[in-house]
């Protein structure tokens, strides 16, 4: 195990890069986990890690459990000096840091069930939205969450934080609208578009128990009419107060657990 207590390290030069650089993780493949929540949630998805950086103040069990877990033989270890570690932390109660490899997210990898509930997101641009939703879908239990022409890039660590590593623990596709659109046409999926359109319906009084999907846009411009020609019904939250809108992780997780409710039934 490597010892590291100067900044000008390179391979703590590396880190900051891909922690603060879309670049840098395009360009390496790979983006920074941080937390051992977090990490737990990657190693049970199957992601492969290169390389672990604990402090020397704060290791503990749990942060030697989540080392093993990974069973590599290639890994690098490095432990770092705590002043130097600090820096490199969002949160001071962190204890590891690691790089890991990305995935590539097809939508023809997705594996679905005979009668899926998918949330889709057309161009979402805010970390914390992207986190929230995975939140989300993996509280509902839900299919897939689907992510059209992304103004984001999913490991941002952001949407990382923001997702609590839900953002592992969820199948999820990256893809183009004209892709799929096609895709729930081939696959008879019903699509339902949140929006505020003048023919849009109480989303309490739709059917959810067969194959559906679900999309909504973002907060400022709402979906594009590539969703809202092709959706078989605009769907709406009704509003008691004086905004006509909410949160699109919110807006989200309200039709997303009617949803569930009546499979449920």
């Amino acid at each position: 195990m490597k010892y590291i207590s100067s900044s000008q390290n390179p391979q703590i030069k590396r880190l900051k890069g891909l922690q603060e650089k879309a670049r840098k993780r395009a360009e390496h493949n790979q983006f920074v986990i941080e937390g051992t929540k977090e990490l737990n949630y990657a190693i049970k998805a199957g992601y492969h890690f290169d390389e672990i950086f604990i402090t020397d103040h704060t290791r503990s069990d749990q942060t030697e459990r989540v080392i093993d877990s990974m069973g590599s033989n290639e890994l690098i270890i490095s432990e770092v000096a705590a002043p130097i570690f600090k820096t490199l932390c969002y949160r001071s109660t962190s204890e590891i840091i690691a790089i890991a490899q990305k995935k590539e997210h097809k939508l023809s990898d997705l594996l679905l069930n005979e009668n899926p509930l998918i949330l889709i997101a057309e161009a979402p641009e805010k970390p914390g939205n992207i986190g929230a939703l995975a939140r989300t879908v993996d509280a509902g239990n839900i299919d897939a969450l689907i992510i059209t022409d992304p103004k984001t890039e999913l490991y941002n660590p952001n949407v990382i934080r923001s997702s609590v590593g839900c953002l592992f623990s969820i199948p999820i596709a990256i893809t183009s609208n004209e892709e799929l659109i096609q895709f729930l046409k081939d696959k008879d999926i019903k699509l339902l578009s949140a929006a505020l359109s003048e023919n849009a319906t109480s989303y309490v009084n739709h059917d959810y128990t067969i194959p559906t999907a679900i999309a909504v846009g973002t907060e400022d411009q709402g979906l594009t009419d590539a969703w809202l020609s092709q959706s078989e019904h605009h769907i709406i939250i009704p509003m008691q107060g004086v905004n006509d809108s909410l949160n699109v992780s919110v807006a989200a997780g309200i039709i997303l657990f009617e949803a569930v409710r009546q499979r449920n039934l």
